[in-house]
């Protein structure tokens, strides 16, 4: 007996991002139509090249502070992957209304759209900076939360807290995938990107900010988008009602110094490593960062790269592109 394919028509929002972007792929491929907005401020239009002559995708360039606008080119959209934001954390400070901004009130004014035209289902791209320095490690959803250490965790803390309502109040289904930090092909920021751009323009040292020794989980964009595809058949199903948020990342941490060791190796160079100092990279860095991924794998989910393969392809990919 052949199995009926799952069809969804989908709005991603940020869909010329690092993450919008493989999603977008992705979808495609298993014959779904998508509608992608991105205002290419730091998307980018080659990360969509084979996308864009797909007859099932429709690619609109707007700011979502304008999504009032495309009501009409976006109703019969039955689930929106709401990727777009404002995600570099290290400078925040420079800019503290961004954050609210491009994180949160966009956020709301994409909720309040999808009311008016009743769009039920939402994917959300949260993230583990939420927890701030949390002492509960592995840290898992309902941990007690603490003092925000960063503008980024605290405008996602708050698209939550609009997401959990509306889910509330106006029955909607929404999922917040809480990730640890991404690597892999069109990863355009972090600490890897960082590295091997200094290590291309000088290989004899490399600057470390902080100590080294934070410790952090990562994981590759392909394990993510798998598990995005799981949460979004949930979703449609019904499986998964109201508000849920999802930690998703590895069972596996390394240090600082560890990744930076990886990334020399595999650009074959042999720098000084010189440390500024200090247990935080940042103003609002989180020196420890281990989620606890049990909910996302009682959905059927585990990553299947580790930290190393990831570490090691985006190495390459960023050298070369």
């Amino acid at each position: 007996m052949l199995v009926k394919k799952f069809k969804m028509k989908c709005l991603v929002t940020g869909c010329a991002g690092f993450i919008g972007s493989n999603l977008l792929e992705k979808l495609l491929s298993e014959g779904h139509s998508v509608i992608g907005i991105d205002n290419l401020s730091t998307g980018k239009l080659d990360f969509m090249s084979e996308s864009l002559d797909n007859n099932s995708f429709k690619f609109i360039k707007s700011d979502l502070k304008d999504i009032n606008n495309l009501i009409s080119k976006i109703e019969d959209v039955e689930i929106v992957f709401h990727l777009a934001a404002n995600a570099d954390v290290r400078f925040g400070l420079n800019n503290p209304s961004r954050d609210l901004t491009e994180n949160t009130i966009n956020t709301f004014k994409l909720l309040e759209a999808m009311r008016e035209i009743n769009i039920k289902n939402i994917i959300f791209a949260s993230t583990g900076s939420i927890y701030g320095n949390t002492n509960e490690i592995p840290t898992v959803e309902n941990c007690s939360f603490p003092s925000q250490t960063s503008l980024y965790g605290a405008s996602k803390v708050s698209a939550e807290a609009f997401l959990s309502a509306y889910c509330e109040g106006f029955k909607m289904n929404a999922v917040s995938c809480r990730f640890v930090s991404l690597l892999g092909p069109r990863y355009t920021h972090g600490h890897v990107f960082d590295f091997v751009k200094s290590l291309i323009k000088d290989s004899k040292e490399l600057i470390i900010l902080g100590d080294g020794k934070q410790y952090k989980s990562y994981f590759h964009i392909s394990d993510c988008i798998n598990a995005i595809m799981i949460l979004s058949k949930n979703l449609i199903d019904k499986t998964i009602e109201g508000f849920l948020p999802i930690n998703l990342g590895t069972e596996e941490g390394i240090s600082v110094e560890q990744s930076a060791s990886i990334i020399c190796s595999v650009l074959n160079k042999k720098p000084k490593f010189v440390f500024t100092g200090g247990s935080r990279g940042w103003v609002g860095d989180n020196p420890n960062i281990q989620l606890d991924i049990s909910r996302a794998k009682s959905f059927g989910w585990l990553p299947k790269k580790s930290i190393r393969e990831s570490i090691e392809e985006t190495t390459l990919w960023v050298h070369n592109y």
